[in-house]
């Protein structure tokens, strides 16, 4: 599913040079389910926004689907991005001002697909999450936990190769952290490849493979 060889990454500021990643190599095949581990600013995040292409690394070759993305411009990263990665962040990301259908239709209409069929996927994810009740609402109109369940299912609705999940339950309490979970485990169980950023060792654990980064390092791995 995709690779990284001697990734590097560097930020640079008037005075100060930060390594965030140091030679990184990492894999990670289909049907996986990976968390990544460390503690702040070690460079879990600086990976997975390489990973999902928000980035490109200073150094080092990183290969999607077999194809070396590393060099690849900004509209050529957009364009894959949408195409094939789906996003779970910690805050959600909702677009307040949109209903729950149209912030799950919303990556359909980036990629041109027709209204008719636009609908149909969306009704369809609705009713596959039990949330179609609550398409006309808007997103302060839900829990935590329901406007997480939202936000998978926008992740979900372009049938993306991979799900990168920034601390996904990092913003619910463990009752409905748990959900989370248990739906990105049910996910994972049906091929979706999914690689988890997490503080939460909680959450580590209903993964198949733990990876700990440190000072841009991988560290340790295990399964």
């Amino acid at each position: 599913m995709l690779r990284t060889e001697s990734l590097v990454k560097v930020f640079q500021s008037d005075a100060v040079e930060t390594r965030a990643l140091n030679k990184v190599d990492f894999q990670v095949l289909p049907g996986e389910f990976v968390a990544i581990m460390g503690p702040s600013g070690c460079g879990k995040s600086t990976l997975l926004n390489i990973l999902g292409l928000l980035d490109s690394p200073t150094a080092g070759n990183y290969f999607f689907l077999e194809e070396n993305v590393a060099g690849y411009s900004e509209k050529q990263r957009a364009q894959l991005r949408k195409e094939k990665i789906g996003f779970i962040f910690q805050n959600f990301n909702l677009i307040d001002e949109l209903t729950i259908f149209e912030n799950i239709e919303l990556p359909l209409v980036y990629l041109g697909i027709r209204g008719s069929e636009r609908k149909s996927r969306v009704d369809e994810i609705l009713n596959k999450f039990e949330i179609v009740h609550r398409k006309n609402q808007f997103p302060v109109q839900l829990s935590g936990g329901q406007q997480q369940q939202v936000a998978v299912a926008r992740a979900l609705i372009t049938n993306p190769s991979l799900i990168l999940a920034d601390e996904p339950t990092g913003n619910l309490d463990s009752a409905r952290g748990e959900e989370i979970m248990n739906m990105l485990t049910l996910l994972n169980n049906t091929g979706t490849t999914i690689v988890m950023v997490t503080h939460s060792q909680r959450d580590a654990e209903f993964s198949g493979r733990i990876v700990n980064l440190f000072d841009g390092q991988i560290v340790n791995e295990r399964f």
